[in-house]
């Protein structure tokens, strides 16, 4: 194990003395600069190997990174030295945005919980891509999935033009494709969840993906992201729509809205959408209705409040393939993510 992973612990109290999205910031520049610098890169490595397969792709384990972490893609090789499988960054939109009013961010410490009303705040698609191409994950092995979304000025009408952008800048650059139509801090967002909005996202989005796949010589997979605020019945539509226009897996969950399991806490009531244990036992029934529905061969990453290994056995029993990890990195640390791998039989 890394010398800096078991050090983290020691510095967790002075980033948690920082604002929430300033220590964010923070931790990612010191990841960099660790990576950057050849005497400090070695500190970090971890290698952790579990060999899988999945939508066509070889992962070296199957722990991945979470959207959301590296919004702009500018971290990818030093957050995939930490051990990942794979590494999803975004959500981009095609145009910059400066996201939702600070502050923005909220720990509750008591649950090993986050609160975030974010919102896309990214530099644009552009900047984007830029990024993805001066990393070199992908050429060693790594597996990247980029994310994409609409701006917060685009009309909920009109999504799929800001979603048919995304999805032709980041295609030649990317290993799967990520539709992210599951955050809470973009109005009207999770409408597209909904049976004829995402029938009407998804037949533009496959005949794209069918002439980008012939423009570049290989077909890229794509996945849809969903919320863990989802009725049995809602699930199932969505069950249903995924396979008929050709998307390969799909990503269960995002936060939820819900604050049943942190009621009374420092925070709980700031809006956005909420993440870490809470969202566990959400995202297992949302996975265990999809693998019911879909069956064996479908594709389906688990995320959501993952902070043990065991938790991440959990995700994979009740049907998920992979999972990803995000709140459970600042509760714990990089030494989270070998611990997933090897409850999930690696080494």
């Amino acid at each position: 194990m890394s010398f800096l992973f078991n050090t983290y612990p020691l510095a967790r109290p002075a980033l948690f003395s920082l604002d929430a999205e300033a220590a964010h910031d923070l931790t990612l520049a010191s990841l960099q600069k660790a990576y950057d610098c050849r005497l400090t890169r070695a500190l970090l490595a971890s290698s952790p190997v579990q060999p899988c397969s999945l939508m066509g792709l070889s992962f070296r384990n199957p722990v991945g990174l979470a959207a959301g972490l590296d919004k702009n893609g500018a971290h990818i090789d030093a957050l995939g030295h930490l051990g990942f499988g794979f590494v999803e960054v975004g959500t981009v939109t095609p145009q910059p945005q400066p996201g939702n009013d600070k502050p923005r961010m909220f720990r509750l410490p008591r649950a090993q919980a986050l609160i975030n009303r974010l919102g896309f705040n990214n530099q644009g698609l552009a900047t984007f891509i830029a990024n993805v191409r001066n990393s070199n994950w992908r050429s060693t092995g790594g597996i990247l999935g980029l994310n994409i979304g609409k701006n917060a000025a685009t009309p909920i009408e009109r999504a799929v033009d800001d979603y048919l952008l995304g999805l032709e800048g980041v295609y030649p650059h990317a290993d799967y494709v990520t539709v992210n139509i599951s955050s809470p801090n973009t109005r009207n967002l999770r409408a597209l969840q909904g049976q004829d909005e995402l029938a009407g996202l998804l037949l533009p989005l496959q005949e794209k993906r069918k002439a980008l796949a012939d423009q570049h010589g290989r077909q890229v997979p794509m996945v849809v992201k969903i919320a863990p605020d989802l009725t049995t019945d809602q699930i199932d539509i969505i069950a249903d729509l995924l396979p008929r226009y050709g998307v390969d897996g799909v990503i269960a969950t995002n936060t939820t809205l819900s604050r049943g399991a942190v009621q009374g806490l420092p925070h709980a009531d700031e809006t956005g959408g909420l993440s870490g244990p809470p969202v566990h036992e959400l995202s297992l029934k949302v996975i265990a209705r999809l693998r019911q529905q879909l069956g064996a061969p479908f594709a389906i990453i688990g995320v959501g409040g993952i902070m043990s290994g065991q938790q991440a056995r959990e995700k994979v029993a009740a049907g998920a393939n992979a999972i990803q990890l995000y709140t459970g990195l600042i509760y714990r640390g990089p030494a989270l993510i070998a611990e997933c791998v090897r409850a999930l039989g690696g080494k």
